[in-house]
């Protein structure tokens, strides 16, 4: 496989600067780091990123994350490993990734249990990560950057 072009954000350097502040911003925003990972890890499955699903899992693999958990994100629901708020996240990741797949994109019931689950502060912080990975996702897919090619 090869690249249809270098990494955008490297072309782009106040991009990478920008997305990279945008995902530090997330990290002080009280969503535990492995639900981030979890985030970043399952809307990068949907959306088909190779470099992402590489880097996220190799990532929480690192940060002690189970092989259980890993294997069975794209499969949250039927698998027993997730907490009640892990699987908030999930439902919350898959609702503003796929946000043409419904007319009301995301539920009242998919936000309450969300937000059930995390203060406002969180919410936000969560949000962010979902939209910012799913940034990601679109730079790496549209120009087809290889995994593992990023150096992880």
């Amino acid at each position: 496989m090869e690249a249809r072009m270098r990494n955008i954000a490297m072309i782009v350097p106040d991009a990478m600067q920008a997305l990279h502040a945008l995902k530090a911003s997330t990290e002080k925003g009280g969503v535990p780091s492995r639900t981030l990972g979890l985030v970043e890890l399952r809307a990068s499955q949907i959306n088909g990123c190779s470099v992402c699903v590489d880097m996220h899992a190799r990532s929480l693999k690192k940060a002690g994350e189970t092989d259980e958990r890993l294997f069975a994100v794209a499969a949250w629901r039927d698998a027993p490993y997730f907490t009640d708020a892990e699987r908030a996240a999930l439902a919350l990741t898959e609702a503003v990734t796929r946000l043409s797949d419904r007319a009301d994109p995301v539920p009242d019931e998919i936000w309450k249990e969300a937000a059930r689950h995390y203060d406002e502060p969180a919410l936000a912080a969560l949000i962010i990560a979902i939209a910012n990975i799913n940034v990601w996702n679109r730079l790496n897919v549209a120009t087809r950057q290889v995994a593992g090619a990023w150096g992880g």
